[in-house]
């Protein structure tokens, strides 16, 4: 029986140490020498403090921001831990709310979005992924189309031209990737940070 047991234990601790301890150690040891930033969550600072990731979402409520798009993450309630809340773009937490097109939660969420999305613009009409949530509920960009329909407001909030706005959105269009995978988007972290940058009137 010993001589059964013996190469299958041998077996095991050998890809025990190589696919569990070799492999994952070489591979952080590349990722940091090769792409030490994204290694380590590409982090954005801002006077030598990490203030996000441009790989994360977060959540902007001021109207003198781009807004991100609804996030459906949610968190430990702290007035009772066996029940959740809202907690818009909590990493720790990652996933969509599962609602079906026929959850009358769901349409009752999106159809007050659309609502106070259009009292902001009521020229245009309101991209979908300014009120619906993606499936992770990190997402840290928006189409170019959500992000040119906060000019107005945020160019009034900071007593700015539109048409500056409206150019700083266009100058952070990220195209497709390798210009055939995805689609054209912005990142709101990046966007804001350069419209910090812009100031305000």
């Amino acid at each position: 029986m010993l001589n059964h047991l013996r190469p299958a234990l041998v077996l095991l601790g050998a890809f025990t140490l190589l696919t569990g301890v070799a492999y994952p150690f070489a591979m952080t040891g590349v990722a940091q020498v090769v792409f030490p930033a994204q290694a380590n969550g590409s982090l954005v600072e801002k006077d030598g403090k990490v203030i996000g990731s441009s790989i994360m979402g977060q959540s902007f409520t001021s109207d003198r921001y781009f807004q991100s798009r609804p996030s459906a993450t949610v968190g430990p309630d702290p007035a009772d831990a066996s029940k959740t809340v809202s907690v818009p773009y909590n990493a720790a937490n990652s996933g969509g709310s599962n609602y079906g097109p026929t959850s009358k939660a769901l349409i009752e969420r999106v159809t007050a979005d659309v609502e106070a999305r259009k009292s902001q613009n009521p020229t245009q009409a309101v991209p979908m992924d300014l009120v619906t949530t993606s499936a992770s509920g990190l997402d840290p960009h928006l189409s170019p189309e959500a992000a040119l329909f906060q000019v107005e407001r945020v160019a009034k909030a900071r007593n700015l031209p539109i048409e500056q706005v409206k150019a700083l959105v266009e100058q952070t269009v990220e195209q497709r990737t390798l210009g055939l995978l995805g689609e054209p988007r912005v990142n709101l972290l990046a966007l804001n940070l350069a419209l910090d940058k812009l100031g305000a009137r």
